[in-house]
């Protein structure tokens, strides 16, 4: 019974703040004191790296980096990185949404200050530092950084499949061209990087001493346009011109008839074979490093995963392509023993990708909002569920549970109100507690279901590419009862 676990979903941009997006800094330990508070163990957010174009944390500039847009500029004047008067011209944001576009171009304007003071030899005390995560982050960091810099300097709109020829295909005269053209914004995209890991492993630390897990999130694909690609093109499915042939997406599902269509390029299986998954093994090393514990999102994708021809307009017309993915996790379980994954096993799931979650022992995961569109054999349910499972209320794909509760009818509204009762104003608590009390080792809510929020606090919609993750929430909505009821069933149910 010691397994038992209950936590908290909430992605570090929707924590309150002043800088306009949630960052690194006091509220993001103040949220960790509150999870202490109410007995929480675990802390689930969601993928920490640059985002692009839609602002999808899914989609990143890397797999490696972390988003500059959290760095806490309050911190960096502790530290005496920024002078305190900057703290006096924040502008005045809206509290409730992330205005991405706004605070990216704020924001960098803020850390490209903190740059120029670093760079002014005011902060010596942290080169030795500074130096030493360059030379341990060199493997990823040197690429990455020239990436963005490329990025600045085209625009952002600008693919690195559109960039000229010689640096696209990355000869090496063109990187070296480009990398001394470049120096300044290459030196400047390294920085923010040291000042982002050294934010994030501070939060990290505070948290693990508080008895609290990061549960961390490793999507499967990586963006297109993403340093990733341009440096290991050899392992992603490409034409000769390094344009996808094949991207990933997921057949017609509970969230869309024509089902999702994501446009990451594949992966080349054969080759990741023969490179011995190195990049896969960095990559779950390097997370493993960052969090506790680690989602594996679409995990399935690591069985078969589905293949859409670039150019389709759906994800209708795909295939299933076997993957090598007990190969790659019999690889990185021999270097490390268990595994600390969490197995995103949503969607269309076949007896071949739960063998291979057994086959590691690894969780899976059991959302109740898709539990009643049947009857009680439903294998969402918890008494269906077995322990070694996460449950939880819904996941950042799902509307909030009250407004899906708000949402169902007929036979789904029926069978919901046969375990949750038909007091409406009951219903939401009851499901939180119906999880809480399931034999499942692990139970997370999101933040939006403690704070009975409705679908406008929706973080994300599948399939719908635009106005996504902007959700934030404030301090004053969370009221003691909410602690109390959240406390208490936490003892109640030993989690």
């Amino acid at each position: 019974m010691s397994r038992r676990k209950g936590g908290i979903l909430l992605h570090i941009t929707s924590l309150p703040g002043d800088e306009g997006v949630g960052t690194l800094g006091k509220n993001a330990f103040q949220f960790v004191d509150f999870l202490k508070e109410t007995g929480q163990k675990m802390w689930q957010i969601l993928p920490l790296g640059p985002v692009g174009a839609g602002d999808s944390p899914y989609q990143c500039f890397s797999a490696f980096a972390g988003n500059p847009v959290l760095i806490d500029l309050e911190l960096l004047v502790d530290d005496g990185i920024l002078d305190k008067t900057i703290l006096e011209k924040i502008p005045r944001f809206i509290q409730k949404r992330v205005d991405f576009k706004k605070v990216k171009k704020w924001k960098y304007e803020m850390l490209g200050k903190a740059f120029s003071s670093y760079q002014n030899k005011i902060h010596e005390k942290f080169q030795n530092e500074y130096y030493s995560f360059l030379d341990e982050h060199s493997w990823w960091l040197n690429d990455y950084a020239l990436f963005m810099a490329a990025k600045n300097h085209h625009g952002d709109d600008v693919l690195w499949t559109d960039w000229e020829k010689g640096f696209k295909f990355r000869e090496n005269s063109a990187l070296q061209r480009v990398g001394e053209q470049l120096s300044v914004d290459v030196d400047f995209h390294k920085f923010l990087q040291f000042l982002f890991f050294r934010q994030w492993f501070a939060l990290k630390e505070y948290a693990n001493s508080n008895g609290v897990e990061i549960v961390g999130d490793v999507p499967l694909y990586v963006s297109t346009d993403s340093s990733d690609v341009w440096t290991n093109t050899d392992i992603f499915l490409l034409d000769d011109n390094l344009i996808p042939t094949e991207v990933g997406g997921v057949p017609p599902d509970y969230f869309s008839a024509t089902g999702q269509l994501w446009g990451n390029p594949v992966f080349n299986w054969h080759r990741l074979k023969e490179r011995d998954y190195d990049w896969w093994m960095a990559r779950l090393h390097f997370n493993l490093k960052m969090f506790n514990q680690v989602r594996i999102d679409h995990f399935r994708g690591l069985e078969s995963f589905w293949s859409v021809s670039a150019g389709e307009e759906t994800a209708i017309n795909g295939k299933w392509v076997p993957a090598f993915g007990f190969e790659m996790l019999a690889k990185i379980k021999g270097q490390i023993g268990e595994l600390p994954f969490i197995a995103e096993d949503l969607g269309i799931i076949t007896q071949e990708v739960d063998k291979l979650r057994e086959d590691f022992n690894l969780p899976g995961m059991k959302v109740l909002q898709f539990a009643f569109t049947t009857d009680a054999s439903h294998d969402h349910l918890p008494h269906n569920s077995d322990n070694n499972f996460v449950a939880y209320t819904g996941t950042h794909d799902n509307d909030t549970t009250l407004g899906w509760l708000n949402s169902i009818n007929g036979d789904e509204k029926k069978l919901a109100q046969l375990y949750l009762g038909k007091d409406a104003g009951k219903m939401l608590g009851n499901a939180i507690e119906l999880i809480w009390a399931s034999v499942t080792d692990r139970a997370i809510i999101s933040m939006q279901d403690l704070l009975g929020l409705d679908s406008d606090a929706r973080m994300n919609t599948p399939g719908i590419a635009i106005g996504n993750w902007g959700w934030r929430f404030q301090w004053k909505q969370l009221k003691q009862g909410q602690k109390r009821f959240l406390k208490e069933l936490t003892e109640k149910y030993n989690r």
